[in-house]
């Protein structure tokens, strides 16, 4: 069974693949950002990291580490829902090895884009723009995603983060 447009997506993953991601420098940041991102657990340490060194905004650093994993949770009911299979097209190069075949929404565009803007917020950096697009870029110089996969993960972590944020809002004001 197709889903979406996976022969034009093959077509994109190659020619990532063939582009930046034929850089070893590329590859390697990738798989370290992978490592980083697996099950949410960098994004999960950033957010304790935070919560211990700035004692008056723990509760929000801890915001970081729940919306990360609020939205890594969300994204793994929704592949078993989904069940797209990861690329298995012969000419797409699979770089890391993945805890499940499942591919849509990628769970690391997901936690990455929440934390990226829960902590965004909260230091004031432009961090989503800084930090999602190299992770959105890294699953498809790994061979693991499908464009729509990365795209579908960032859109439900913005989400998931602005849920977070509305309950810190109605804890900010009891």
């Amino acid at each position: 069974m197709r889903f979406g447009s996976e022969p034009v997506e093959t077509r994109v993953l190659n020619a990532v693949q063939a582009g930046v991601g034929a850089d070893p420098r590329v590859l390697a940041a990738a798989r370290g950002m992978s490592h980083f991102g697996e099950h949410a657990l960098g994004w999960i340490g950033i957010g304790a990291v935070g919560a211990l060194l700035d004692r008056p905004r723990r509760r929000r650093w801890a915001g970081v580490a729940v919306g990360a994993v609020g939205a890594h949770a969300a994204s793994i009911v929704i592949k078993r829902v989904v069940r797209r299979p990861r690329p298995d097209d012969q000419s797409v190069q699979v770089n890391v090895s993945t805890p499940s075949k499942l591919s849509f929404p990628s769970s690391h565009a997901t936690s990455t884009a929440a934390a990226a803007v829960l902590a965004g917020e909260l230091t004031g950096l432009p961090l989503p723009a800084v930090l999602v697009p190299p992770m959105l870029l890294s699953r498809l110089v790994l061979g693991v995603h499908y464009p729509t996969d990365v795209l579908a993960g960032a859109a439900l972590g913005a989400a998931s983060a602005a849920m977070v944020r509305a309950v810190e809002r109605k804890l900010e004001e009891s």
